[in-house]
C-alpha cells in the first residue's frame, strides 16, 4: 500500500491544555441533523410523510432543537418545513434549525420558507480550510471572510423583517479541522461583529468536523484553542458537529464537550455522509451509564430502531452500541457465566448501582429483555445453558450438573453448527434427561412407612413395578427412606451397584398442581458419574424418577463423560 502518499495531520501546540482534567457532568444541548445532514446522504431520500414521522419519533426522544432541511435547495424540504409551520406542528419550546451557504438567494430562499415560525435557528456556513480555499474557491482569507460576513448582514436584515418570529442565529466555519486555528476564530469574530451577540442574545458558533482528518485528541485541542481565543466567549454557545470518517467521531464528540462545547449536533445512530455523523444515541447513552441524566428518552430502544429503518431503508448493525440486536446477548462460555452470577448477586441484593460483569447497563432500561441477553452456540458454555434453563423455564440445575449439560449441549452445537434457542435447549433437555426410557422405565410404586420412635428409627418398605428391556419386573426393597429403599429393591434383581453422590430439588411451579423437580448424582463402578432428573407433583415420584434417569443414562453414557 502507497501510504507515502499521505502525511500525518500536525498537532496543535497547546501549553497547560486543561481538557484531559475535565469530568463530563451534564449533557449537552442536543440538536437532531437527522431530517437534514442523515437524509441527504441515503440512497432514497424521506418522502415528507417519511419525514414527518421520523420528526414525530424525535420529538418523542425530546429532542428540543431539530435541523429540518435545507430549504432552499429543494422543493421536498421546502414543502416539509411549510407542512410544519401551516399545520402548527412544531410544540413549544422546540426550535426548527435550518441550513443556508452564504449566497444571498439561497438565504432569500431559506426566509421565505420560514415564514409564520414561532422560533428557528438559521445555520449559515462557508468553507473555510485551506485546501477548499486553494482547491475549490481560488480566493484567499480575507475574500472567505467576506462571504461569511456578506450571509450574516443579510440574515440580520431578514430576520428584522421576520416579525412574530424569534430567530437564533448559527455560523459553521465548514471544514473546521481542516482550517488554522487562529483563522477559524477570525473567521468566526467576523461574523461575530455583525451579529454582536450578548450573554442574554447568544449566537451558536458550530465547529465541524466536517471531514474527520485527525485523532480526538487533537479535535479536543482544537476546539479548546477556539474555547480560550474567541471573544465574547460568555455571548456564544460552542457547538460540535463531527463526522465519523476515521471512526472516532463518538470519541470527537465526548472530547470536545470537555474542551468547552456544550452543545452537539449528530444523528441517530450515526447515519449521514460518507461514514455517517456522530451518534447521539451512543453519546447520550455513554452519559447514562456514567449516572449523568443525557434529557433524551431512549427507553424504547426497539420502537426507536423500527421508525428509523422504516423511514430511512437503511439497517442498524447487529453490534451497534446500545441498540444492536446482539449488544445483550453473550455467546463466550465465561462471559455467560458471568453474566448469569451477576444477574443473580443483582436481583438478590437489589444494590444501589448497576454492577454485572459484561453488561455496562441494564438492558430493561432500554426496553430489553433478560431473556434475550444469552444465547448459545458452539462457543458457549456451562454458564449460559444454565441461565437459559433457570431464567427461561425455572430449572435451577445443581452446579455440579452445569458442565455435564453443557456438554452436551455443546455437541449438539458442533453438529449443527447454528445457535439453539431456548425452546430446542429444553427439547434437548427432555431429550437427554426425562423422555429417556430406556432400558428402565418405572411404571407404579407403593410405600409403606413405619416409624419406630422408640428406637429413632424410620423403615420404608417399597413395591414397585417396572419395565426392564421390555418386561415387567416386580421389585420390592426396604430402607430409611423411599430412595434407599428402591436402590435394595434394585440390586436384589440384579441391577448394578450405584454409589449415590448428591441430591437437589425444587418446586417447579406453585400452586394446588404445583410440580417438584428432582436432580440426582450417581456414579457406577467405572467412576462415571452423570445426573438424572424426574418431575411429578409428587417429589418421591420425582426422586425415583430421577434414579431411573440416572441408570438409564449411565448405562449408555452415549459418549458423555
Amino acid at each position: 500500500m502507497k501510504y507515502w502518499k499521505y502525511r500525518p495531520f500536525p498537532p496543535l501546540k497547546i501549553n497547560n491544555r486543561k481538557w484531559p482534567d475535565n469530568v463530563l457532568m451534564k449533557a449537552p444541548i442536543w440538536c437532531s441533523v437527522d431530517l437534514r445532514d442523515g437524509n441527504q446522504a441515503l440512497p432514497i431520500p424521506m418522502n415528507v410523510a417519511e419525514k414527518l414521522e421520523f420528526f414525530n419519533l424525535l420529538l418523542e426522544i425530546g429532542f428540543k432543537e431539530i435541523e429540518v432541511g435545507f430549504p432552499s435547495a429543494s422543493q421536498v424540504e421546502f414543502q416539509f418545513l411549510r407542512e410544519l409551520i401551516e399545520n402548527n406542528l412544531i410544540p413549544d419550546g422546540v426550535s426548527i434549525q435550518v441550513l443556508t451557504q452564504s449566497r444571498k438567494h439561497l438565504i432569500e430562499k431559506t426566509f421565505e420558507a420560514l415564514q409564520g415560525i414561532k422560533r428557528a435557528i438559521v445555520h449559515l456556513y462557508n468553507s473555510t480550510s485551506e485546501l477548499q480555499r486553494r482547491v475549490v474557491f481560488n480566493k484567499d482569507k480575507k475574500a472567505i471572510i467576506d462571504i461569511a460576513v456578506e450571509g450574516a448582514t443579510l440574515i440580520n436584515e431578514l430576520a428584522e423583517k421576520a416579525k412574530g418570529s424569534i430567530i437564533m442565529k448559527e455560523y459553521s466555519p465548514e471544514s473546521f479541522t481542516g482550517t488554522e486555528p487562529d483563522y477559524a476564530v477570525e473567521v468566526c469574530e467576523a461574523v461575530m461583529d455583525v451579529w454582536k451577540p450578548t450573554p442574554q442574545n447568544k449566537i451558536i458558533i458550530n465547529l465541524p468536523a466536517t471531514v474527520e482528518m485527525c485523532t480526538p485528541n487533537i479535535y479536543a485541542d482544537m476546539v479548546e484553542y477556539f474555547h480560550t481565543h474567541i471573544k465574547n466567549r460568555d455571548s456564544i454557545i460552542l457547538s460540535l458537529h463531527t463526522h465519523n470518517d476515521r471512526g472516532t467521531s463518538v470519541a470527537a464528540s465526548e472530547l470536545g464537550m470537555l474542551a468547552g462545547a456544550e452543545r452537539v449536533e449528530g444523528t441517530l445512530f450515526g447515519n449521514g455522509e460518507r461514514t455517517g455523523n456522530s451518534d447521539i444515541v451512543t453519546i447520550a447513552l455513554n452519559m447514562f451509564s456514567q449516572g449523568i441524566d443525557p434529557g433524551l428518552d431512549f427507553s424504547n430502544i426497539s420502537r426507536i430502531v423500527k421508525v428509523y429503518e422504516k423511514c430511512t431503508r437503511m439497517t442498524v448493525h447487529p453490534r451497534h452500541p446500545y441498540a444492536g440486536e446482539l449488544v445483550y446477548t453473550a455467546f463466550s462460555g465465561s462471559h455467560q457465566d458471568a453474566i448469569r452470577k451477576g444477574l443473580n448477586i443483582y436481583e438478590r441484593d437489589k444494590p444501589k448501582y448497576w454492577e454485572v460483569p459484561y453488561l455496562p447497563i441494564d438492558p430493561s432500561d432500554v426496553g430489553r429483555e433478560y431473556e434475550a441477553i444469552i444465547r448459545i452456540n458452539s462457543q458457549s458454555g456451562k454458564g449460559g445453558v444454565a441461565y437459559i434453563m433457570e431464567h427461561n423455564f425455572g430449572y435451577k440445575l445443581p452446579k455440579d450438573m452445569h458442565p455435564e449439560f453443557g456438554r452436551v449441549i455443546q455437541k449438539e452445537t458442533d453438529i449443527t453448527g447454528e445457535e439453539l434457542k431456548p425452546e430446542r435447549i429444553m427439547e434437548i433437555f427432555k431429550r437427554e434427561y426425562i423422555d429417556i426410557k430406556e432400558p428402565i422405565q418405572l411404571l407404579r410404586y407403593k410405600i409403606e412407612e413405619n416409624q419406630y420412635l422408640a428406637q429413632n428409627e424410620n423403615k420404608v418398605h417399597l413395591k414397585a413395578t417396572l419395565i426392564i428391556d421390555g418386561k415387567e419386573k416386580e421389585i420390592k426393597g426396604e430402607g430409611n427412606g423411599p430412595i434407599d429403599a428402591f436402590f435394595h429393591g434394585l440390586r436384589e434383581i440384579g441391577i448394578p451397584s450405584y454409589k449415590f453422590v448428591s441430591y437437589d430439588e425444587h418446586a417447579l411451579t406453585e400452586g394446588s398442581d404445583a410440580k417438584a423437580i428432582a436432580y440426582i448424582c450417581l456414579e457406577n463402578q467405572n467412576a462415571d458419574k452423570l445426573y438424572g432428573v424426574g418431575i411429578a407433583q409428587n417429589i418421591t415420584t420425582a426422586s425415583l424418577n430421577a434414579i431411573v434417569s440416572a441408570i438409564n443414562r449411565l448405562s449408555k453414557l452415549s459418549g458423555v463423560k
